[in-house]
């Protein structure tokens, strides 16, 4: 069977070997000239305001068909914060403070760090949660389906991609072009790291397969992310999911949901859209039940 991808359409040479024979152009000032270029190959000419509606499309369509070409079927989503450090990274950052301390014990920036640390090392076993979860679906499920997804970055997402990675499982990461510097964590599988421009075609991509959906503690990025997800599953614009709030303490003293139904402005069986967790197994558990999935030598 022909590949699709090099497939040809009836005499018409392809568009990359048209792009080949483009550059054999002679020197003159007609071909030097920018309105010359082949559209396509034309840098300035794509990244017009105009042509936004195209790049939108085409950030749309470069994933969807690089996980089609990896047969990925379906995906578990992980959420969270990229400042939550392990464990040894929050202990080491902890005795560096302590040890500054004892000898300015007054030091005033010290000290605010000092509460910093100790939040850290609180925080970290989030850490250990989101990798043990990652290494606990991809240990469970077959090749191309229920692959854990993430925002690409590092922290709550890298310990999840970390997780997959332990036990040789395919992961993805869809990380997003920021002012600062922002890199893919080494754990996605090359081939199924991604790069956004535009958070809403993100967003979309990591719910497009999602299977399941946990949230760990998290700022802005995790908040935009999740009550998107709650939005659309209230609005029955997507089909229900489990949407997994990793920690309950955390979730109940950031977000009130209870006070929203007070208010009005939720109905009361908006709050069945969503449910606590606490462990990574408990996690596994809710997503193996709704998926009809069962745990690795478990009937």
């Amino acid at each position: 069977m022909t590949n699709r991808r090099t497939r040809r359409f009836g005499v018409f040479p392809t568009a990359n070997e048209d792009a080949q024979a483009a550059k054999r152009h002679v020197d003159t000032p007609q071909c030097q000239s920018e309105s010359y270029r082949l559209a396509f190959q034309d840098q300035n000419f794509l990244l017009r305001e105009e042509l936004r509606p195209v790049r939108l499309q085409l950030e749309l369509l470069k994933p969807e068909l690089a996980l089609q070409e990896q047969q990925i079927e379906s995906t578990i989503v992980i959420y969270g914060s990229a400042r939550i450090v392990d464990p040894e990274t929050a202990a080491t950052r902890l005795e560096k403070v302590l040890e500054g301390l004892k000898k300015n014990p007054d030091d005033y920036l010290l000290n605010q760090e000092l509460s910093k640390a100790r939040a850290a090392v609180a925080s970290s076993r989030y850490y250990e949660e989101a990798r043990k979860l990652g290494r606990i679906i991809s240990e469970n499920v077959e090749k191309y389906k229920h692959v854990v997804i993430t925002g690409g970055g590092f922290g709550i997402m890298g310990a999840a991609n970390q997780g997959a990675h332990d036990v040789g499982a395919k992961s993805i990461g869809m990380n997003i072009v920021l002012p600062f510097e922002q890199e893919p964590n080494p754990y996605i599988t090359p081939e199924l790291s991604f790069q956004f421009h535009y958070f809403a075609i993100r967003k979309m991509h990591l719910l497009m397969r999602a299977k399941a959906l946990v949230a760990f503690p998290g700022g802005f990025g995790t908040m935009d992310e999740l009550f998107e997800a709650l939005t659309l599953i209230q609005t029955c614009k997507v089909k229900p999911i489990p949407v997994l709030l990793f920690g309950r303490r955390f979730w109940r003293k950031v977000v009130n949901f209870e006070a929203l139904v007070e208010e009005g402005t939720i109905s009361p069986e908006d709050l069945n859209i969503f449910q606590y967790v606490s462990t990574a197994e408990e996690a596994w558990e809710v997503i193996a039940s709704f998926n009809g999935l069962t745990t690795a030598g478990k009937p």
